[in-house]
């Protein structure tokens, strides 16, 4: 049996991590407690970060970028109305996690640090160009979401690190969206796009998910596209440079030759869904 500690600050779930060598920072817990169930962890502390106001909220800066806190429960990142055009698409992500009961427990620096491949937040994030926050022995500093994912389930986490808030910048008013194909509502993705276009509507910004250890996301691809979306073959060269970048496994959700196909149909899918929120706007 794990021995709960409640910290009422970050420095000090530094420093309980820090003195307890088998302990793990407890967050929503929708994925730990069911991990220590199955017995694929036994931690010997469980540090409970819910206590700790600094993680949870939603904020805007003074620039009008946005700070979510780590501790922020999907439910409510679902419902923020501070996250709307360039951002919508991380909104969208949140309201398709699981199911309700998940997304009222659930957080999204829990979902973060956990780095499923196959959830939803990680390609979001990559389209909306996140920082994370994190803090640990070394004291504190910032992960860009296109550095943090290093391997199957490896992040750029070292060890005692707790991620404190997502950082986002300013919402632009350009569409966005999110879709995933999964076996059945909720589950988690066989694969998923994420994408935003530029507030000019001549290029976009995409991210693929489930479909290798980490987003897929191709800048030098997305120049090449830039002023061609309305052009049916460079959009299928850009969704094949992305199924170049991928690395998809077999798994219960689908094969990976099944993953590498629902690449293309998913970046014209959701480009044609973006492009319907611009005719109604």
């Amino acid at each position: 049996m794990s021995v709960v500690l409640s910290p009422g600050s970050v420095e000090d779930a530094v420093a309980m991590l820090a003195e307890h060598a088998e302990a793990m920072p407890l967050a929503g817990g929708a994925t730990l407690v069911a991990m220590r169930n199955a017995g694929l962890v036994e931690p010997t502390h469980l540090i409970n970060l819910d206590c700790i106001a600094e993680l949870r909220g939603i904020e805007r800066d003074t620039t009008g970028g946005i700070r979510i806190g780590a501790m922020t429960r999907h439910c409510d990142t679902a419902a923020c109305n501070d996250l709307t055009g360039s951002l919508l698409v991380l909104r969208r992500a949140a309201g398709m996690i699981a199911n309700r009961v998940v997304r009222n427990m659930g957080t999204m620096g829990g979902s973060v640090a956990n780095a499923d491949p196959a959830a939803d937040y990680l390609p979001a994030l990559a389209c909306c160009d996140a920082v994370l926050e994190v803090a640990g022995p070394e004291g504190r500093r910032k992960i860009s979401i296109h550095d943090y994912v290093q391997g199957w389930y490896e992040t750029a986490l070292e060890q005692g690190e707790i991620i404190t808030a997502i950082t986002l910048p300013a919402p632009v008013a350009a569409p966005s969206a999110y879709r995933k194909i999964a076996r059945v509502t909720g589950d988690y993705a066989t694969a998923s796009c994420a994408m935003a276009l530029d507030p000019d509507g001549k290029g976009l910004r995409a991210a693929i998910g489930a479909c290798g250890p980490g987003p897929l996301r191709d800048r030098d691809a997305e120049a090449v596209l830039r002023g061609r979306l309305d052009d049916p073959e460079a959009v299928l060269d850009f969704a094949a440079c992305l199924a170049a970048l991928a690395d998809p496994l077999d798994d219960v959700r689908g094969s990976a030759e099944y993953r590498l196909r629902l690449i293309p149909r998913l970046i014209t899918s959701v480009l044609s869904e973006i492009a319907l929120q611009t005719e109604v706007a």
